[in-house]
Parts: C-alpha cells; structure tokens; sequence
C-alpha cells in the first residue's frame, strides 16, 4: 500500500469516525428535548409510528427482500434469514408493539423513594432518561424499531448500529420513523441510523465517552464480547443464549415433552431456544426415547451422551465437549443424562450463559431447589424457555435481554432505560461544620 493509499484510508476513517460523533452530539440535543416531554406527546408519537410502519410496509418489505435476496446469494444460514425477513404481517407486529410500549407507563419522573430528613430536607430519589443509547446490533431489522420505540418513550435518543445484512431494510424503517418525529414536531435526530458498510462505526460509537451514555450490543458471542471489551463507554452486556431445560426425576412426562419441544423447535434461531435438555436417570428410560423421536419428528438433532444415544438408538449424534457449550441458533439440541438435581445444576453453572433455565417437575421441592441453585436472568418452572422475552413479560418490546448483574438483569423494557437523580429541597439550610 502507498502513501496516497494510507492517506485515503486514514482520510476515510477520519471522516467516518466523525459522521459518528456529529451524530452524537446530534442525539445528546434531541435527548435534552425528549426528557422534557409530557407522556401524551411521546405516546402520540409512538402511535402515528405505528400507523406509519402498517401504511407504508410495502416500501419497508420491498427494501427488506433485496436484503434477503442478498443473504440467500451469499450462502446465509436459514435461520439467520428468518431472523432478517419482513413480511407485512411482522411489519404489523412490530406496530403492535409500539402501540403497546404507547400503553405503558411512563417510567420518568417516578419516585422510586424519598424521605424527609431530621433537620427538615426532603429527599426524592426519580427515574430520569439515560441519555443518549448506543445498539450494536445483527440482522434483525425488527430490533430497529423496538429500540426507537423504548427510547423514545422513555426520553431517550438512540444511535442504531444494525448490521450490513439488513442495511436497506434499517434504512427503510429508520426513514419512516424519523419523517413522523418531524410531523410530531420533535427532534428527528433522536432516532439515527449509523453507517454499517464499514465496522470501524462501531468502533467509533463505542469510545464517543461523554457522547455516548450507554452501548447494548444485540448479538451473537462474537460480537458482544467485542463491544464489551473494547468499549470505553458503560455497556449493558446482553448475553448469548446457551438456555437449559432439565427434566427431574418427578416430571410429568406429556408435560416435558410438550415444554421440550417448545423450547427448542418453536423458533430455533432466537436467543431463549433451549440448546440442552438434561435428564434426571429415574426417568430417563422413560422419557429419552419419545424425546428422541419427537424432536426428530420436528427436525432436531440430537447431540447425546453414552446414556442418550443408548436409550434413543440410531436417531442420535454422539456428543462432542464442545456441544454444551454452544448455543446453536438452529434445530439441534445436546442432550444428557444426569443422576441428581445437583449435577444438573451443576452442569448449568459449568455450561450456561446465565440466559433462560427450565425445570419440568411436579416435586414443589425440587422446583424451590432448582430455583435457589441457578444463577441465571430468568429461571422457569414447568414452563418453556420461549417466555424469556419483553413482551411475554408484559414490557411491550425489548431493548434486549441482559445477562448482566449490574443495572439490569433480564428482558430490559421502559424502566431499565432509565437511570435516577437525587432531587433535595431545602429552606435555606446549611451543613454544620465539621
């Protein structure tokens, strides 16, 4: 490479490191007016956006079909290609889901709790916005509006880092939800589309420190690990789903083949899937083999221990090391059998992401064991994985599902995009000295 190279390149880097930052500064004025709004104006907003996806969905799925196009040329997996496909239906559902982040509470401005003092100072401790949010984010172009939606209405200004693979489809949505900002009579910059042809933005968005007030990186190991190890701004760490279902000694078997394969085969590409299914041995015989020929029948394959594959016969994989470990996003499943309720857990602390575990039991005992055990966002009983997600959870949409201890744990709605402040009223007073 010669100098007029290097220079063009650095050049380049240059310009785009401050696209990115002019977009900042952008967003952190747009915050400073979001924060002061009422709860009607932002809910009006959210609605006339909602009506403006369902209006103009052919333009956002003819955008979203090239992008496909493009994914299918390029030898991209299937369930990745889902997980990028608009249809007008989505398009309706991810409408529905603003209007039922509309519906929500307002979290600003809430007393979270308050005092008065010996010596007469009132104290209120109150949600406020956090600022201006970083997505990094992969192909998922329904995320695009999710995001802008709990921001929005929780006073906030986004900075969007999609992924080159649904470049057109962000575009197109990001398009229509800044024309409604502006109808609405707010700030359009509050909701921005950063540039992902080159992987130095996010680079860029994640050291903008005293631009930025928070990154959540959506994604895969890959690319969370990145973020969050290379930032210099605070992250909210949304973790890969290795999800565990265990099946004790006293489950109802109809039950856990039921929750089993919901777990796993619902949607198989999605971070709550199940990836392993533990046994406990007092039912193992029992409930491998119609495991095993059920979640064949559904197109699952099965990754099995020495036990697994000889309760289930020829319709199993020999299990590799590797395979408890890894989160498939796809129709696979490890599978093993454990002899107590404590090995299962055990394994889950040595294997899983801290994401979604399931027990399936009728032993209150075992349940409360279970629950007491694992460290994870969200722990289910006799009920599938597939649960851990905003809008089961009643929180509308999701800006992501954090695996994280700090902040925020779990499917993060309205709430967890706020942080607080410490209002003190006085009369006059004045601390004593020393």
């Amino acid at each position: 490479m010669d100098a007029s190279t290097d220079q063009h390149a650095q050049d380049s880097g240059d310009e785009l490191r401050e696209q990115v930052r002019t977009a900042a500064r952008a967003a952190r004025d747009a915050a400073a007016e979001l924060a002061l709004l009422p709860r009607g104006a932002k809910d009006a907003a959210l609605h006339a956006m909602a009506d403006a996806l369902v209006e103009r969905a052919p333009e956002i799925v003819a955008a979203n079909e090239l992008d496909v196009a493009r994914a299918e040329e390029n030898g991209t997996a299937a369930g990745l290609i889902d997980r990028l496909r608009l249809t007008t239906d989505r398009v309706a559902g991810i409408a529905d889901g603003l209007r039922t982040v509309a519906g929500l509470p307002d979290p600003t401005g809430e007393v979270v709790r308050g005092n008065v003092l010996a010596n007469g100072l009132q104290l209120q401790q109150v949600r406020v916005p956090l600022g201006v949010v970083g997505i990094v984010y992969e192909g998922r172009p329904n995320v695009t509006v999710d995001a802008a939606g709990l921001t929005a209405k929780s006073g906030n200004a986004v900075l969007l880092r999609g992924s080159a693979s649904a470049e057109r489809s962000n575009t197109a949505l990001v398009a229509v939800l800044r024309d409604v900002l502006v109808e609405q009579g707010l700030p359009a910059d509050a909701i921005q589309l950063l540039p992902s042809h080159d992987r130095a933005s996010v680079r860029h968005l994640i050291t903008a420190r005293g631009l930025v007030d928070v990154v959540i990186p959506r994604g895969g190991a890959g690319l969370i690990s990145t973020v969050v190890e290379q930032s210099t701004v605070p992250t909210i760490e949304t973790g890969v789903g290795n999800c565990h279902v265990y099946v004790d000694a006293r489950a109802d078997v109809d039950t856990a083949l039921r929750i089993l394969l919901n777990s796993k085969a619902r949607r198989p590409s999605v971070c709550n899937a199940a990836e392993t299914v533990l046994v406990h041995r007092d039912i193992a015989a029992e409930f491998v083999p119609r495991a095993v020929a059920e979640l064949r029948a559904a197109g699952v394959t099965v990754h099995g221990d020495e036990e697994v594959a000889r309760l289930g016969g020829s319709g199993v994989v020999a299990a590799e090391e590797s395979d408890w470990d890894t989160e498939y996003g796809s129709l696979d499943i490890a599978a093993a059998v454990v002899d107590s309720l404590q090995v299962a857990t055990e394994h889950i602390r040595a294997h899983g992401s801290g994401h979604t575990e399931a027990i399936v039991t009728d032993d209150v005992r075992a349940a409360r064991s279970f629950t007491a055990r694992v460290d994870s966002a969200a722990v289910m009983v006799n009920a599938s994985t597939a649960f851990t997600d905003g809008a089961e959870f009643g929180m509308g949409a999701e800006i992501g599902i954090s695996t994280q201890k700090l902040h925020a744990r779990g499917p993060m709605g309205l709430p967890e995009l706020t942080s607080t402040k410490w209002l003190v009223y006085g009369d006059g007073h004045v601390r004593p000295a020393s």
